[in-house]
């Protein structure tokens, strides 16, 4: 399960698909100008978001 946790104050989310509830999990998506974003997606292909953010910044991804 990918936890996400803000490098400024601490705070901490677990995030899961509400079609399967499976746990997301941290991923980074390539944009046409070669840049890349962290995202977090479903692995049954649901779908994906943006990263959650927090203190202004993405939260950091650690995998338990």
């Amino acid at each position: 399960m990918a936890t996400y946790e803000c490098s400024k104050c601490g705070m901490s989310v677990n995030a899961t698909c509400a079609k399967c509830n499976a746990h997301l999990v941290n991923d980074t998506l390539k944009l046409d100008d070669g840049s890349k974003v962290q995202i977090s997606k479903c692995p049954n292909n649901h779908g994906k978001i943006k990263s959650p953010l927090c203190c202004g910044q993405d939260m950091t991804c650690s995998v338990n």
